[in-house]
């Protein structure tokens, strides 16, 4: 499930990638305009800068941009640097494995198996999925993306 972090982190670069790529904006702009708490946003957008997708200048004329063109930031990167893994449980995830503790044979488990299809489904959008083609999307993909915070 994508969390409330994960869903304002994909907003604010949402609203970057269509920056002008000499712009940047300032915390509180792209707060007000997306609705999201600045103390909150100035912690995704740490993050987001430390996992290597945004560059931030302080001073006039400073603010937050995207490292590189959105073409070439995928969603599912800003996902896991936001969110961690996208398996919905630890034993079926490639990068932060963890095995259940009422499980002794987790390579016989019909539900890490089947929760290992939804983690590679998911990665598979995700992670072909660029921010510039986020831009693009129509107001249903975005209903996709609100649902998800939801279930």
């Amino acid at each position: 499930m994508l969390t409330k972090k994960g869903k304002y982190g994909l907003k604010a670069l949402i609203h970057l990638a269509k920056l002008d790529p000499t712009e940047t904006a300032f915390v509180a702009d792209i707060a007000s305009q997306n609705n999201i708490s600045k103390k909150f946003l100035d912690t995704i957008l740490l993050e987001l800068r430390n996992g290597g997708i945004l560059r931030s200048k302080k001073g006039p004329g400073g603010g937050y941009a995207l490292s590189k063109p959105a073409s070439q930031i995928f969603v599912g990167q800003a996902v896991r640097i936001l969110d961690g893994p996208l398996a919905p449980i630890r034993c079926a995830s490639k990068t932060a494995f963890e095995a259940c503790d009422d499980c002794n044979h987790p390579e016989d488990c019909q539900i890490r198996s089947a929760m290992t299809e939804v983690r590679d489904a998911i990665a598979s959008i995700l992670d072909g999925m660029t921010l510039e083609e986020l831009v693009g999307k129509t107001s249903s993909s975005a209903a996709a993306i609100e649902a998800l915070t939801h279930s």
